[in-house]
């Protein structure tokens, strides 16, 4: 089986990097989200990977589903495929560290939607974003039409989908489809910053708000504040909850020295 997808760990920063290879698109094909799914597992239980940057390399982030693989697939061929492909990208979704998808070149169809599976999106000013699956006769299927109406609205997100168009780096900005637009050369270095600062921070508190957040949003007001009452009070036991609180006390905020526990 060939190498297309790795974690690299900087041992340094504590900075992950899940790294696509797979020339000349980054096509994802069944290897590809296997071995993502490895990576994602990796980067979980990993206690040196304490943020994790998703990045393609410095020409493409990822160009989508590998068409010529799926053209005369089944219905069945494709619930089988399509459930795995769903499993693997909330798999990524759920590390339970923060994650920043950096963008290049393209990042179209899966690959948009792998991209939206990270929690922050750095991207090239002169990338191309979009879902073009419409103009292929079908719809995104590996997460499109859940993550992006919950990040950008239901009506932006239909007229992504519905148009198949792609989007230039300072549209997906300005609709927060992206978060951060840089050079060209800078796109990876600035996503590792960004992983960086989070891979400083409290650990665990960072995973309980990503845990409260993307949970929450998948059930009713109720529900989602009984969630975050769950994780909030959990983090009572901790040792960041306790040296947090002790600094903050003995010398104001914001010079805790957390320990990830």
């Amino acid at each position: 089986m060939a190498d297309y997808v790795r974690l690299d760990v900087d041992k340094e920063t504590g900075v992950g990097t899940i790294r696509l290879d797979r020339p000349p698109m980054n096509a994802i094909d069944g290897e590809v989200v296997e071995q993502l799914e490895a990576a994602a597992r990796e980067a979980t239980f990993n206690d040196d990977v304490r943020a994790v940057v998703i990045y393609g390399g410095d020409k493409i982030f990822a160009a989508g589903a590998d068409i010529k693989e799926m053209a005369q697939r089944s219905p069945q061929e494709m619930m089988n495929r399509m459930g795995g492909l769903q499993a693997v990208f909330s798999q990524v979704e759920e590390i339970p560290k923060v994650v920043v998808a950096a963008i290049t070149g393209y990042a179209l169809g899966g690959g948009c939607e792998l991209a939206l599976t990270a929690d922050f999106r750095v991207i090239s000013e002169t990338a191309k974003i979009g879902q073009p699956e419409i103009l292929l006769g079908i719809i995104p299927g590996a997460g499109g039409t859940q993550r992006l109406p919950r990040l950008v609205g239901p009506a932006r997100a239909k007229d992504i989908i519905y148009s198949g168009r792609f989007l230039g780096a300072e549209e997906a900005l300005s609709i927060g489809l992206v978060d951060v637009v840089t050079d060209p050369g800078d796109v990876y270095a600035k996503a590792c910053d960004i992983a960086a600062r989070y891979a400083k921070g409290p650990l665990v508190a960072l995973r309980a708000a990503k845990i409260a957040i993307n949970r929450g949003l998948q059930v009713d007001m109720s529900n989602g504040l009984a969630i975050e009452r769950e994780v909030f009070v959990g983090l009572f036991s901790t040792e960041d909850q306790k040296i947090g609180m002790s600094s903050f006390i003995e010398k104001g905020p914001g010079k805790a020295e957390f320990v990830g526990r």
